[in-house]
């Protein structure tokens, strides 16, 4: 073997080894960061027993309507995410928050992620927790679909429903939202070996994948973080997307006009595109599941319109427990 080649390989092992190395020691600091956070990780809310698991529940505010918080798919702390929603609205309606199986402060559960167990796990927490019907649900995104199955399932117990910038079951049945398996084992590498940690020291970083760090105090900051690293596309929320176009048809097999008010927040699309557009006719469609649908698009809005412009969103709400009489 030439010499030159032998030093190449003697070198390309080194690095190999380094490499090694230090992926070994980012799994060691990362085990033993996670144990540290756990001690701070402390629930906002009260824990439920929700079909033999512990299933979190954040409240506040004050008035007689509860306002139910659904967020979209992946979301690591929805308690941190709809903060600069639930403080514009606290001091006129009741928020309940809920963390579904998997995500926030909840537990992990063994139990099947269609869509009628999802909506299930959420009535049985509402009615554990004490709260009263009948709701203003609000969903974000593919919280859409169990917003509309509680609908459907439980109609006397909704009083209006807000969807911010959420799909139609119409659209979740036609698109693929499903990943393959590397993506999520590759992401789990990364927070296993403490490199996604390191990553969310940047404010950038933190905002694209986790919240918008500008938007809330520092101790929710460290709280969604802690949350992303914690759940990192664990299994439930895995049976989540996997189980998508099934739930989003089951929910259309039931499909009937609800007679009380619908509103479709869409976020505006500055440069559409092939993608942008179908969901822009998509969201104008979404409107016509009630007699009283209706779709307001917000300009210069991001997807997570309840972050860029939360004072709309409370607005919309508030419109809806107006005509429930409850405000």
């Amino acid at each position: 073997m030439k010499k030159g080649l032998r030093r190449g390989l003697k070198g390309l092992g080194g690095l190999m080894l380094a490499m090694g190395l230090l992926l070994l020691a980012g799994t060691a600091y990362e085990a033993y960061q996670s144990t540290q956070d756990m001690k701070s990780y402390a629930a906002p809310g009260k824990m439920y027993e929700v079909s033999g698991r512990n299933m979190h529940l954040y409240t506040t505010g004050t008035g007689n309507a509860t306002v139910v918080l659904a967020s979209g798919w992946g979301t690591p702390n929805p308690y941190v995410d709809f903060s600069p929603l639930y403080n514009q609205l606290k001091s006129q309606v009741k928020i309940a928050v809920y963390d579904r199986f998997g995500y926030g402060y909840s537990d992990y559960t063994d139990r099947p992620r269609d869509i009628d167990t999802i909506t299930e796990e959420i009535h049985q927490l509402l009615r554990v927790s004490g709260q009263r019907p009948p709701y203003i649900m609000v969903g974000h995104s593919l919280g859409s679909l169990e917003t509309m199955r509680f609908a459907q399932m439980y109609p006397d117990e909704v009083a209006g429903i807000v969807m911010i910038d959420g799909g139609s079951p119409e659209y979740y049945s036609t698109v693929d939202m499903e990943q393959p398996d590397w993506y999520f084992d590759s992401a789990r590498f990364l927070v296993k070996t403490g490199i996604v940690r390191t990553l969310l020291h940047s404010d950038r970083i933190t905002e694209s994948l986790v919240v918008n760090p500008d938007l809330v105090t520092e101790s929710m900051r460290k709280a969604a973080t802690i949350s992303t690293l914690k759940h990192a596309y664990n299994e439930n929320v895995i049976g989540e997307i996997r189980n998508c176009k099934m739930n989003a048809g089951h929910i259309l097999e039931h499909k009937k006009e609800f007679s009380f008010p619908l509103t479709i927040l869409t976020a505006g699309s500055e440069k559409p595109s092939e993608g942008s557009r179908a969901w822009q006719a998509d969201q104008a469609d979404f409107a016509s599941w009630s007699s009283q649908g209706a779709q307001v698009t917000v300009a210069h809005a991001k997807h997570d319109i309840h972050n860029s412009q939360p004072d709309i969103v409370a607005n919309e709400i508030l419109k809806l427990v107006k005509r429930s009489g409850e405000l």
